[in-house]
């Protein structure tokens, strides 16, 4: 790779649906009203050599993004697989594109398709936006931690349910990415954190990007508005939000749904980022930049549990996109599923560099992805991957070797 000035430029679009007919959230709960705007959020680094793109989504999820990434590349110049598209999974937003053969994410239907079709012109806009934008800048980065996650697999007499494992895996840390102007003015701040965006449940009726949307305005108004904050998901796949107004508010009967403990768990993330991000002082405007794609395929079998109303394609294999974008040591890391915390903690072992993040539900969702060794526990992801054991090794190790020959 080679060292050049880096170039930074960040920008965001309103994607909040204007018709809600016909969307519904993950439980299939149709949408009555909107109570928080949702947004795309892209990021493009360059140092004239090699550019690359993140867009962060306040989204449920995505299926293959292919199309749009290639759309990319051709009307804006950014390859393929230089492109990382995710998704926050807030529960409470609507789905994008159609479900990959043999995976488990729900699909949409007619008023899903023409969202998707929005949503796609608005990527490439909101791309081409944050790449008008770029100025020679300055990047660091640092990382804080977080009480809010918890792991969610939680043995008890009736067996394995969703609810608090406080022994169990889980990754507080709070990745924090921040790019200035020369000038020391903000620009964009890429923070990684692990957990499910399900603060509120399915009784909710209205369009709320849950606690990463509280985190990304958080960190937008702590700079005057004047930086782009893209949320991106980490190993969440057995992570839930400590306090779910769901197993609370709900049972009551007699409150409303749970915004307050949504606003302050994610003001909890945001004031973690922001302390980070004024905390980072090793700022470079040097930058060797790289990126790649690959994808992988692991043995499929249908899972044990799928409450879905689509049967699911039964397939012999899954692809699973990987993605890698390098900027000097820090590497971002890709994987288009629900990953488990231990295979994060497996990557980070191997990892040949200190600073490695990883983004889930990228460029696909296929559903949990979850340690080979996990495959023999009845856990609610157990039940509900798509995988045969192996996705771990094979995930870990072609991460590894992508960022081995940098």
């Amino acid at each position: 790779m080679q060292t050049s000035q880096l170039l930074a430029g960040a920008a965001k679009i309103d994607v909040t649906p204007q018709d809600l007919t016909g969307l519904t959230n993950l439980w299939r709960t149709p949408f009555e009203g909107v109570h928080d705007k949702i947004y795309l959020r892209a990021l493009v680094v360059d140092n004239g050599i090699e550019a690359a793109a993140i867009v962060a989504s306040d989204l449920l999820e995505y299926g293959d993004t292919a199309d749009i990434r290639e759309r990319i590349e051709k009307e804006i110049g950014i390859p393929a697989d230089h492109i990382i598209i995710t998704a926050s999974h807030a529960h409470n937003t609507p789905r994008v594109g159609t479900t990959s053969p043999g995976a488990t994410a729900y699909q949409g239907g007619p008023a899903t398709l023409e969202y998707t079709k929005v949503i796609y012109d608005q990527i490439a806009t909101v791309v081409q936006q944050a790449k008008a934008a770029l100025q020679p800048a300055r990047v660091g980065i640092g990382t804080g931690k977080a009480d809010v996650n918890t792991n969610r697999d939680e043995y008890t007499a009736d067996g394995y349910l969703l609810g608090v494992n406080p022994h169990g895996p889980s990754d507080k840390t709070v990745w924090v990415v921040k790019f200035e102007s020369l000038s020391g003015d903000p620009i964009a701040i890429l923070m990684n954190y692990a957990v499910h965006a399900v603060v509120l449940g399915p009784e909710n009726t209205l369009v709320t990007g849950d606690l990463p949307s509280v985190a990304e305005r958080y960190v937008e108004q702590h700079y005057n508005d004047k930086a782009i904050a893209l949320w991106t998901i980490g190993a969440a796949g057995d992570q839930n939000p400590k306090y779910m107004a769901w197993d609370t508010t709900y049972s009551q009967k007699d409150t409303e749904p749970g915004y307050p403990l949504m606003n302050a768990l994610g003001q909890i993330v945001g004031e973690e980022v922001v302390r980070v991000a004024g905390r980072i002082d090793r700022m470079t405007p040097m930058a060797r930049i790289a990126a790649e794609g690959q994808v992988i395929s692991c043995p499929a079998s249908p899972p044990k549990r799928h409450h879905g109303p689509n049967p699911i394609t039964p397939v012999e294999s899954l692809n699973i996109y990987l993605g890698l974008i390098m900027i000097n040591h820090i590497a971002i890391t890709s994987v288009s599923g629900e990953v488990a915390t231990n295979i994060y903690y497996h990557l980070r072992r191997d990892s040949p560099f200190t600073n490695t993040i990883m983004i889930t539900m990228a460029n696909d969702r296929i559903g949990y992805i979850i340690e080979d060794a996990g495959h023999e526990t009845p856990t609610f992801e157990a039940s509900g991957t798509p995988l045969k054991p192996g996705a771990e090794k094979a995930i870990v190790h072609n991460l590894v070797d992508m960022m081995s020959k940098y």
